[in-house]
Order: structure tokens, then sequence, then C-alpha cells
């Protein structure tokens, strides 16, 4: 896994091949291959013997397939994956041929199959691996085709999104910014200053920005509020020394600020607590924000979780489902947490710095 994500995750498909599950499942279909040929009609010899040297030949072509397909691994990276599953039939095609030609080395004097016999043996399996890979690209390219109609339906759904959060952030921002305007007027400067910044992060065409900025744009919203909620709202910021070079989603820490306030802190008479946490660990990066629930006469709106909505699916289309956002309500606290790859071992997981307001 990169140590960064400074753009949306690009998955291979052969990432899968090197799993353990995909090389079971390998060396299991090509059993049931090799059983299926030594039951089949016309088959002279012993079965179960037919059965061995139908597996030992099946599972050499597999894994000799999936050999060439790893040292090619690099090459490939950068072709579309319908090239790189024509790749992998020829791959298959080649491989049995190498097969072929090995055994005929090393096994013809043994009187196996007579010396004319064996262009034939070449040509049956090679015709078999040729219907077994031709069966399997028209398999993939039916399942990529449906994935690129998902991935289409999932990005006009995140249009969407974005089009209804941008609005509903600025909205309730130019709410806030009114009241503290109308309370506070010295503060105004400082106030137009900040909304700026949030309302060019709002219209901006970027669909990901660095860690640092987006948590920038976080604290200038959380600011604002702080001046119009006055002690009623308490901040703690616990993050690294050293944020990761990471991009996120623009507006994803945000929202969740927002609905902290909106839904946390605004009903409640006696105010709370709002905190925002980075952490780096070694496989994933954790962004929290966590705020206090008010007490259970206060009904809280549930509003309509445009953000949230919006936050998790850009999350999960930036990462290609490896990362999601997570909520849960446990002790008085309302917490959601962002989850997105990242790989620590080479910079180090630098402790929390925590600061309050």
């Amino acid at each position: 896994m990169p140590p960064s994500l400074p753009s949306p995750v690009r998955l291979s498909p052969l990432d899968t091949l090197w799993q353990p599950r995909t090389l079971i499942w390998v060396l299991l279909t090509g059993e049931a291959v090799a059983a299926v040929l030594a039951v089949a009609p016309g088959t002279d010899s012993d079965h179960l013997t037919y059965f061995g040297v139908a597996s030992l030949a099946v599972q050499w072509i597999s894994l000799t397939a999936l050999c060439l397909l790893y040292l090619l691994r690099r090459q490939l990276v950068a072709l579309s994956p319908p090239v790189v599953a024509q790749v992998g039939l020829g791959a298959l095609v080649l491989s049995t041929w190498a097969v072929i030609g090995l055994a005929w080395l090393t096994l013809r004097d043994y009187g196996l199959l007579p010396e004319d016999a064996w262009t034939e043996f070449a040509l049956r399996v090679t015709s078999i691996a040729l219907i077994m890979g031709l069966l399997g690209l028209g398999a993939f390219q039916a399942q990529w085709k449906a994935k690129q109609l998902a991935v289409n339906a999932e990005h006009s759904k995140l249009q969407a999104l974005q089009a209804r959060i941008r609005p509903h952030f600025l909205f309730n921002t130019l709410n806030t910014g009114i009241s503290l305007l109308h309370a506070k007027p010295d503060t105004a400067e400082r106030l137009l200053l900040d909304l700026s910044d949030l309302f060019r992060a709002a219209l901006s065409t970027r669909d990901t920005i660095p860690l640092a900025e987006e948590l920038s744009l976080a604290r200038r919203y959380l600011e604002i509020e702080q001046l119009r909620l006055g002690d009623r709202l308490h901040l703690t910021w616990e993050l690294p020394d050293t944020l990761p070079d990471v991009r996120v989603p623009t507006l994803s820490i945000q929202p969740l600020a927002e609905n902290a306030i909106r839904h946390g802190i605004e009903p409640s008479t006696g105010g709370g607590e709002v905190s925002i946490r980075v952490e780096v660990g070694p496989t994933e990066l954790l962004v929290s924000v966590a705020n206090t629930l008010p007490s259970d006469s206060v009904r809280v709106a549930t509003g309509h979780q445009v953000g949230l909505s919006s936050v998790r699916a850009r999350i999960h289309a930036l990462t290609q489902g490896l990362g999601g956002v997570s909520i849960k309500a446990t002790d008085g606290r309302y917490l959601a947490t962002i989850r997105m790859p990242y790989d620590a071992s080479a910079t180090g997981s630098p402790g929390p710095q925590v600061t309050t307001r």
C-alpha cells in the first residue's frame, strides 16, 4: 500500500491474483478441470492415473501463467483492465505451450505417448486452455462493463450530492455569519476572511485537497462558531506534530464538524465539546470528529444527513471501497470517523499534540 494517497487509488485487476484466496480458487478450479477430463468419454487409460497426469499438467500451466503475469506486473499496471485480461489469455496459451514443450523434452523417451501423438496432444491441450481462457475473458468483459455502468451511476450520484452539499454548507455558514455580524461587529474582518476561504473551498472544482488544508478549513469554520457560541463551545484538537501527505475529498471534515455543532452543541443549553483527532496507524489514517450529546430531554433534529452522505460517498469513491466513514453514539458522545488506507512505516506514527480552546 502506498505511503500516501495523492490521487484516487488506482487498483489493478492483477492485484487480486496474488491474494491467498485467489490462489486457492485457481488450484481448486484446476483440479475440477482435471476431474472433468478424467471422466470424459474417450479416456482409455485408468481414470485415476489420467486425473493425476491431467492435474499435474493443469496446475503447472496455471502456476506458470500466474508467474508470467507477476513478472510483467510493472509493465501491465499502466494498461486498462480489458487489455490486461487479454494479456492474461495470451499468458495462459504461452504457458500451455511451455509446459507441453517441457513435457515432450522430458517424457517422450518414457513411451507415455506415441511419437506421432504429441502433436495431437498439444493441439487438444491448447484448445482446452484457449476455450477456458475465452470463457474467462468473456466473463471478465461482462463484469467489467457492469462495473463501468456502476461507476458511471456512482459518479452521477456524487455530482448530485456535491450539488446539494455546497448550497447546504454555504447557506448555513452565511446564516452564522449574519448572526455574528449583528452581535459582534468588531469581529467582522476576521469573519469575512474566514468566510472567504470557506466559500472558495465550497465553490472549488478540486475534488481533493491536502489533509492539512482540509483541517485548516474545518478550523476556520469552528473558529466562526466559537465566536458565535462563545463559552458554550469547547474545542479540542489532537493532531500529530507533522501531518501526513494525504489528499482527502474537499470539504470532507468540515461537514462532520458542522453536524457536531448543529446536532450536538446548539440544542444543548449548556453547550458542549467538539474534538477533532488525527491518528496515523500502520495501515490506515483515522480522522475522528466527536461531540457531546444534549440531554435526553432535548429533542435533536436528525436533519437530512446530506453532509454525511456526501462525505461517505466521496471517501468510498476516492479509495475504491478501501476507506469509509463510520458513526456511533456511546456514553453521551457522538463519534464520526473517516478511515483511509495509509502506510506509516516510512515516516513513523507521531503522537498527537493536544490543544484545547
